[in-house]
């Protein structure tokens, strides 16, 4: 495939929950982007999506160069597929020079990777046999609480007295969770302590590998204030979060695209 001819470069990210796609043009300009629900079919979502974009550009797909990225990546027909850890790690690096950390809280896992200067992994530590930490941990909290899981931050931020959710299990949690309800417990303090909690998890998965900053917070979970001002309280130093944290993996694929484009001339 001559990817010198290529207009535009696609990164294309199908995680367990969500897909989002990032469309860059040749001089690395964001032109597009956009997520949905993945579903069932995370694949045939990243064809719409993508599909949409091109319409809008004027473009065709054979103008584009495609890397995916997240647990569907192999279903997808891309170019070239890289790690979700590959593709963080690129994005930070363009988005903030002075990182060296990446705190990334996905739908199925949450992730922390230490990167050089010039956006190369150079460890990383990863929980993906467990739901607790996760955005699955948060959804499964706001059912037996039966809030919409995009209202946890706004109540968390209402809490005066955190309570303590101490099993890092999320059926135990759970249960945890359905006693403080039926102990009358005000809900704004249950769910400052599911997001202490999942702050606790993913920092305590931070010591295997350092946490040095500059450190920045990726993932739709960035996007929950609550688990935000855990973090941060804990963490104890600034924590930089991108303006759209949930992308940051589409866009490191769509730089990769980019590089195999430079790498091949």
């Amino acid at each position: 495939m001559n990817t010198l001819k290529k207009k535009f470069f696609c990164g294309v990210d199908i995680g367990s929950l969500t897909t989002k796609v990032v469309l860059l043009d040749a001089k690395g300009e964001m032109v597009s982007r956009a997520w949905a629900r993945s579903g069932y079919a995370g694949k045939e979502v990243a064809h719409r999506l993508l599909s949409g974009m091109l319409e809008k550009v004027g473009a065709r797909q054979e103008e584009v160069t495609v890397v995916a990225t997240g647990y569907g990546r192999v279903t997808y027909p891309a170019d070239r597929e890289f790690s979700e850890i590959s593709c963080q790690a690129r994005a930070i690096a363009r988005l903030f020079p002075a990182a060296r950390t990446v705190i990334d809280i996905g739908g199925q896992d949450s992730k922390v990777i230490r990167i050089s200067p010039q956006g190369r992994v150079l460890d990383f530590a990863m929980n993906d046999k467990c739901a607790a930490g996760t955005g699955r941990f948060l959804e499964v909290m706001a059912q037996a609480l039966e809030v919409p899981v995009e209202e946890l931050g706004h109540l968390a931020e209402k809490s005066s007295r955190p309570l303590s959710i101490s099993s890092t299990c999320t059926v135990f949690a759970e249960s945890e969770v359905v006693s403080c309800i039926a102990r009358g417990e005000p809900k704004e303090d249950i769910v400052a302590g599911i997001c202490a909690a999942v702050a606790a998890r993913v920092l305590a998965l931070a010591e295997r590998v350092g946490l040095e900053p500059e450190v920045v917070f990726t993932g739709g979970v960035a996007r929950n204030k609550g688990v935000v001002k855990a973090m941060r309280e804990r963490y104890a130093r600034a924590l930089a979060i991108p303006p759209e944290p949930e992308i940051t993996a589409a866009l490191g694929a769509a730089l990769l695209a980019m590089d195999l484009g430079t790498e091949r001339k």
